[in-house]
């Protein structure tokens, strides 16, 4: 539980733009599990998984049944794929914009 809850309009305006501006829908080309998507470089990549797509996601299922679980920090490189994809479509754009 968080114990400090920002409560100034400006405040929460920032958090809402640092966790959710330009955030865009993404569908696994795999499994179809949809996640928010946001590339401020070509090296940093910000995924939003809700935990339908975490159930639908192919990969993740896969992990889960293995011996040793899936790791918290453990990817799907299938996602990955179709973030690349979608950012060869222009569907997804690389670049901060107003520092997010």
């Amino acid at each position: 539980m968080a114990y400090i809850t920002p409560r100034d309009p400006e405040t929460l305006e920032d958090q809402q733009r640092y966790t959710q501006a330009r955030l865009v829908e993404v569908a696994c080309l795999d499994c179809l599990a949809h996640v928010r998507v946001k590339k401020n470089s070509n090296h940093h990549t910000s995924i939003q998984w809700t935990q339908q797509a975490v159930t639908e996601c192919a990969e993740f299922t896969r992990m889960a049944a293995s011996p040793e679980g899936r790791r918290v920090y453990a990817h799907c490189p299938r996602l990955a794929a179709s973030i690349e994809h979608a950012v060869r479509d222009g569907d997804v754009t690389i670049g901060a914009e107003d520092g997010y």
